[in-house]
């Protein structure tokens, strides 16, 4: 997708591949690709909107959209824009770009289905809908994220789990070098937060986190996925110069090489 639309970003999207998967293949959401927009489904949304192109070729494996489309990403007139659209493409639940904002978008879906079915104007089965929000480590520099956490806390949105991608880089450096996050955990649990940690390339172990917060009625949940940005190509991994820039030809090829074999690698060890 990167080769074909020569722009976007390489590490994030690479590093979550792992997380999505677990979301959307996993038996974690309530959704369905045929009515994406159905009252009692879960939401998704995307705050850290430069990594759309996973979450794009999730929804398209998962049957959202015809895969053949997501070579269209960052073209004119595509419904695969550089960040997402809301309700661009089913299964889009918020528009992404300015990072920061999208804990306060997750926390406005999440407060309102408690309303809703609190006053018997949404359909519920088994359990409530439920609000996901994927978070880069870096936007956690932004305040208004610190407003929207102490926020949920105090009203116990129980139905929101938060989803942080814990690469530890951004376009200009490390993380804990530009504005260092630590102890990232204890500022969540000091705002009435339950976290779990996990390693963000460990299916069973997200999917597992998943669930645990989904029998947390106390607070809101965040899973703090430790990636590695770019992971599954050598060249990318760990470097934050891959942050915002695409692979060139040369690199795509090498690139997808070493994807292919790692993806063979996996599927014999599961046979």
């Amino acid at each position: 997708m990167l080769l074909a639309a020569g722009s976007g970003h390489s590490a994030g999207p690479l590093g979550m591949a792992d997380v999505f998967t677990a979301l959307y293949f996993g038996e974690v959401l309530n959704c369905d690709p045929k009515d994406p927009w159905k009252e009692e489904r879960d939401r998704v949304l995307l705050s850290a909107g430069h990594i759309c192109p996973v979450w794009y070729a999730t929804l398209g494996n998962a049957g959202y959209f015809p895969k053949e489309e997501l070579l269209t990403l960052r073209k004119l007139g595509s419904r695969l824009q550089g960040h997402p659209h809301f309700r661009a493409l089913p299964g889009v639940e918020s528009t992404g770009g300015p990072l920061g904002q999208g804990m306060s978008q997750a926390i406005g879906h999440a407060l309102a289905i408690r309303m809703d079915v609190a006053a018997g104007k949404l359909p519920v089965g088994e359990r409530m809908p439920w609000v996901y929000c994927v978070l880069s480590d870096a936007e956690l520099q932004e305040g208004q994220n610190w407003e929207a956490i102490m926020f949920a806390g105090k009203n116990n949105l129980h139905n929101l789990t938060v989803v942080i991608d814990r690469n530890n880089i951004q376009i200009d450096g490390f993380t804990e070098d530009v504005m260092p996050l630590e102890p990232l955990a204890d500022k969540f649990k000091a705002f009435n937060w339950s976290v779990i940690e996990v390693d963000g390339h460990n299916v069973r172990e997200i999917v597992d986190a998943f669930n645990k917060a989904m029998a947390i009625f106390e607070n809101p949940t965040v899973i703090i996925a430790h990636t590695i940005p770019g992971k599954g190509v050598d060249f990318m991994g760990w470097k934050y110069e891959w942050h915002g820039k695409p692979p060139n030809k040369d690199e795509g090829e090498k690139a997808l090489s070493e994807l292919r074999t790692l993806q063979g690698k996996i599927q014999s060890e599961h046979q």
